[in-house]
């Protein structure tokens, strides 16, 4: 009796985050979600910058700080998931913000989200141009991100199907890669492949298991977090789910799993193989990436150029995950009437074509100002966005804390939720103040020399001061208020 009654209401569920008339289509399936959140975590930040990271604090200062981001990443992948199990809608963070704590924030969250992934779309279209001259060194950079950008836009057009079929069959390349690497590397650490067994001398020499002290850690604290940027994708995602109820949570809790084997296994791989005071890891050439690296020193033929493919496919991903990502919220904040309205318009298969079109065009005209002149507004816009999506999360855990708070405070019944995030109120508040000290020690650099670095001051925090005009700007014209938890309201606007 109990599975009937379990059933009925699952059916129930079901029936009401299927796809009305006029709405987005639920059309991203299980495997879709798992390769979403999974494709945000694998990227050019483990591909490239693992290699910087570990140059500049050792193999010891690394693997704390990316185990440490990556718990933080996880309680605000679960902070997310409760909420968005139940809420799915586009909006995610934007629109829990505007719930459970003030309509002003939820104003700013949005903006800051759709301008960072707007951006990041030109930054991906820069790499591709460079990635592309590996192998036609003499060929126009336009040409390679007219093709790339065409192709972006085509994916996210065609339907929601079209972006998580791409992002599935991208994220695979990745995994796979990655999994092939950490075998490879395991064999050569024991020295049955690439000559004698390593162990842990790497581990040992010079200043290390921890290079350049607890100044060093910290700013790969910086470095950590971008890399994991992208993994709450999940949230916004979650309004195109076929069954955010079972497939949210369970993508959720792989999370944890995922930056384990994909983070801290491959950089503790490579931390064993390359000696941090290998000056080739300090490069962003993908020919001395350090997969790279390790892949030429295990006798592997056209390493760069097999490396050089698959960044070229966590590029791609990233762009098309930064479009969907910044068409669906500006979408949503449309509807919200926090955007124009024209914003709001979906044709018959559910795609929010105007809210693309924007996107797309903003991303173009930020990648045309890095080719003319000599790229300040380009650089000063990509710094801009530089922590917007700390920001986002920041935002993810202050909306989950007053989400539960509101919750109970309502007299509302806990098993009553699909999906309760653990470690409550640990998880989101450390998340907050882990979020809140990467935000401040952006460029802690500019405040330790003789005087202060002014430039370097304006360049890396520039996004801060941008998120304040937003929320305090929207709160001021329309007097808005935090809202009391016993006013939030739980009422479950289906897209």
């Amino acid at each position: 009796m109990k599975n009937i009654v379990e059933t009925a209401e699952i059916a129930v569920f079901e029936s009401k985050t299927a796809s009305p008339p006029n709405e987005l289509k639920r059309g991203l399936k299980s495997r879709h979600l798992t390769m979403i959140s999974l494709g945000g975590t694998i990227g050019t930040g483990l591909f490239l910058a693992s290699g910087n990271a570990i140059h500049n604090a050792g193999p010891g200062g690394v693997l704390v700080s990316y185990i440490a981001i990556g718990i933080m990443v996880y309680f605000l992948m679960t902070s997310l998931a409760e909420m968005a199990t139940y809420m799915p809608v586009a909006g995610s963070f934007s629109t829990y913000a505007t719930k459970f704590v003030d309509p002003a924030l939820g104003f700013a969250l949005g903006w800051n989200y759709w301008y960072n992934w707007a951006i990041t779309i030109a930054a991906e279209l820069s790499a591709v141009t460079m990635i592309m001259k590996f192998w036609f060194p003499h060929t126009p950079s336009l040409l390679w991100s007219a093709l790339f950008l065409t192709i972006m836009f085509l994916l996210n057009y065609l339907s929601v199907k079209g972006f998580g079929e791409a992002e599935y069959w991208f994220s695979l390349i990745k995994v796979v890669t990655v999994i092939i690497f950490l075998i490879t590397g395991t064999l050569m650490i024991f020295g049955i492949i690439g000559g004698e067994a390593v162990g842990f001398t790497n581990f040992t020499i010079g200043d290390a298991p921890f290079h350049g002290g607890f100044m060093a850690t910290l700013g790969i604290f910086m470095a950590a977090g971008f890399s994991f940027q992208g993994t709450e994708l999940l949230g916004v995602a979650a309004g195109e789910s076929e069954n955010p109820r079972k497939n949210i949570p369970r993508a959720a809790r792989q999370v944890f799993w995922r930056i384990l084997l994909f983070y801290i296994l491959a950089i503790f791989v490579i931390s064993l193989l390359i000696p941090y005071t290998n000056e080739s890891l300090a490069s962003s050439d993908v020919t001395v990436s350090p997969f790279t690296l390790v892949f030429d020193k295990a006798g592997i033929a056209f390493a760069a150029s097999v490396m050089n493919a698959v960044i070229l496919t966590a590029v791609l991903s990233a762009g098309n995950s930064g479009m969907y990502a910044a068409t669906r919220m500006l979408w949503d904040m449309a509807k919200q009437g926090k955007a124009p309205e024209m914003l709001a318009k979906l044709d018959k298969r559910g795609v929010p074509v105007n809210a693309l079109l924007v996107t797309s065009s903003i991303g173009a005209l930020a990648f045309l100002a890095s080719l003319f002149g000599d790229g300040v507004v380009y650089v000063w816009l990509l710094n801009a966005s530089g922590m917007s999506g700390f920001i986002a999360w920041l935002g993810i855990a202050v909306s989950h804390y007053r989400f539960r708070k509101a919750y109970i405070a309502q007299g509302r019944n806990m098993n009553e939720l699909p999906f309760q995030a653990k470690w409550f109120p640990f998880g989101p508040i450390f998340a907050f103040v882990l979020c809140g000290i990467v935000i401040l020690g952006q460029n802690y650099s500019a405040f330790t020399g003789d005087g202060i670095d002014w430039n370097g001051v304006f360049v890396s925090y520039i996004g801060l001061p941008l998120f304040f005009a937003a929320w305090l700007g929207y709160k001021f014209i329309k007097r808005t208020k935090v809202v009391p938890l016993d006013q939030c309201d739980f009422k479950v606007d289906i897209n």
